[in-house]
């Protein structure tokens, strides 16, 4: 019993320990970007002494990280909504539709996932440079989605298939074809999953760096996480314009995962279980 009580005193303070290593560089970028540049000069860790709400215009507007933000807005919407459509049409076709090789492209897709995008990044930037989709929106969208699409597919078969046949087959007599069966049956049963995989795909989108700042090379196209990169060279001597421009970009990020954190939980959770 002694040794038990011991042991959740142990982990208790291991996740205490954790959960300040995760905390504390927030709290400081916070509060860096609440300071003037003597201010930090003179003492980095010390409380800011009032709220500058100059820094954060500063970085929103000079540094342009509202165009930026505007541009991860749009790109991230468009990849998301792609990636729940398509996922979920073939999470309820792998799952449900057998057909002459479904089993060997559910493994494709399993297998897509451990492909490091550093792999085909450049067959891929070059074949959409091919086609003049670089530094374009749908370029961007179509990127994520060629990267994302087989983490959202694994998932949504993985649930759909804890969904009983027989309500299918069921669905097949009353005359529903199969596209029938998808919008009426399948869409409302996997919105729970839909939306805990939209919820990490958009941070998946919202977090890049590397596919965005090769698909989008001009500063008019920048996403937001590239600008924050851009701007740590252009603010180097202010970090308190710098941190204020961190914490723009962390703001959304904080937001969408303390509303969704059940969602995020069940999306990681998702493939371990069916039904």
């Amino acid at each position: 019993m002694r040794g038990a009580r011991i042991g959740r005193w142990v982990v208790a303070g291991l996740m205490t320990a954790l959960a300040l290593a995760t905390i504390y560089p927030l709290l400081f970028t916070a509060n860096a970007a609440m300071k003037t540049r003597h201010e930090y000069i003179l003492d980095r860790f010390s409380p800011a002494t009032s709220v500058r709400w100059e820094n954060l215009a500063t970085a929103w507007t000079s540094a342009g990280m509202a165009r930026y933000l505007a541009n991860s807005f749009i790109v991230v919407t468009g990849a998301v909504l792609l990636l729940l459509l398509f996922g979920s049409m073939a999470g309820f076709a792998l799952s449900h539709v057998r057909f002459r090789g479904s089993r060997a492209l559910f493994l494709g897709c399993l297998a897509a996932l451990f492909v490091p995008f550093q792999v085909i990044m450049v067959p891929l930037v070059r074949t959409m440079a091919d086609v003049g989709l670089v530094d374009t929106y749908p370029g961007l969208i179509l990127a994520y989605v060629a990267q994302f699409l087989p983490f959202t597919i694994f998932l949504m078969t993985t649930y759909y298939s804890g969904v009983p046949a027989d309500l299918v087959d069921a669905a097949r007599i009353d005359g529903n074809s199969l596209y029938g069966v998808y919008r009426r049956i399948m869409l409302p049963i996997g919105a729970p999953a839909l939306l805990s995989v939209g919820v990490l795909d958009a941070l998946f989108c919202w977090n890049d760096v590397l596919i965005a700042l090769l698909m989008m090379p001009s500063a008019e196209h920048r996403t937001l996480m590239v600008g924050v990169t851009v701007l740590r060279g252009q603010y180097s001597a202010d970090i308190p314009t710098f941190a204020s421009g961190v914490l723009i970009a962390a703001v959304p990020v904080l937001a969408v995962y303390l509303f969704f954190q059940r969602r995020i939980a069940d999306a990681v959770t998702a493939g371990s279980t069916k039904g």
